[in-house]
């Protein structure tokens, strides 16, 4: 622990001084240093500047170990998540990798007609859009946030079925469908793993097994993490929230 007064000199002085692993206001008289408080206005204006010292760096802290996650998503050695794809959004327009670029992206798979797992994670979505979007820090210069659905089960979601589905959930996420080669190649770019039954007929109903995550990716089209079903809607949308605001900072 340093000294914080000039020795030698009467009369007692007041320092912030990290001990214990957190800021406090000591008093030094001499060569000594006394740990207690001092009532009044020094008290006060130590006190806040240290509360102000212990805020920034525990943001900064917080704000370092995002990056951390952000450029470990990047890292060499580690399997690429997402790439370039053409696709048909929900009006039957194209969309591709491309139209991802300058917004932050949160990319979910599944199907229409999924009982109950999609539904919810949609429902789950819609609440994270709207808190992002009325986020009291968002400002004209924050990258907006992109949601999309990509299906799992290009043979039954034509454009027309996800525009009447998501519809139900909000009018902000893109739908997305394409052939069966186009979809089992954005999987296995995002490492999503999707499974049909095999000799269904036409008109038969199956279910589709598949991934259940959240894929947040940058406005550089980069992945930066995956967001699972036991964070709720306020924690994922805090997480995304936190990266969108360190975005280029």
């Amino acid at each position: 622990m340093g000294r914080g007064a000039a020795e030698g000199r009467p009369g007692a002085r007041w320092v912030l001084l990290w001990v214990g692993g957190a800021i406090r206001l000591c008093r030094s008289r001499g060569r000594g240093i006394d740990l207690g408080l001092f009532p009044g206005r020094q008290e006060c204006f130590f006190l806040g500047v240290g509360a102000g010292l212990i805020f920034y760096f525990r943001y900064e802290k917080a704000r370092m170990e995002r990056k951390r996650v952000a450029e470990a998503a990047k890292g060499v050695g580690r399997p690429k998540v997402g790439g370039p794809f053409e696709l048909l959004d929900h009006t039957g327009g194209k969309f591709g990798s491309e139209d991802m670029k300058g917004k932050y992206s949160l990319v979910y798979f599944g199907f229409t007609h999924c009982p109950d797992i999609c539904p919810e994670e949609l429902d789950k979505m819609a609440q994270m859009i709207d808190l992002i979007n009325n986020s009291p820090t968002r400002t004209s210069s924050t990258p907006s946030l992109l949601p999309i659905f990509i299906t799992c089960d290009p043979a039954r979601d034509t454009p027309a079925v996800l525009a009447t589905y998501l519809a139900e959930f909000h009018p902000s996420i893109i739908g997305l469908t394409g052939t069966w080669e186009q979809i089992k190649d954005i999987c296995k770019k995002y490492r999503v793993y999707f499974s049909t039954p095999e000799g269904v007929q036409k008109g038969q109903d199956y279910l589709v097994d598949h991934s259940i995550y959240f894929y947040l990716m940058d406005p550089e089209g980069d992945f930066v993490e995956a967001i699972g079903r036991q964070h709720s809607p306020e924690q994922a949308a805090r997480i995304i929230g936190e990266h969108i605001g360190d975005w280029k900072r």
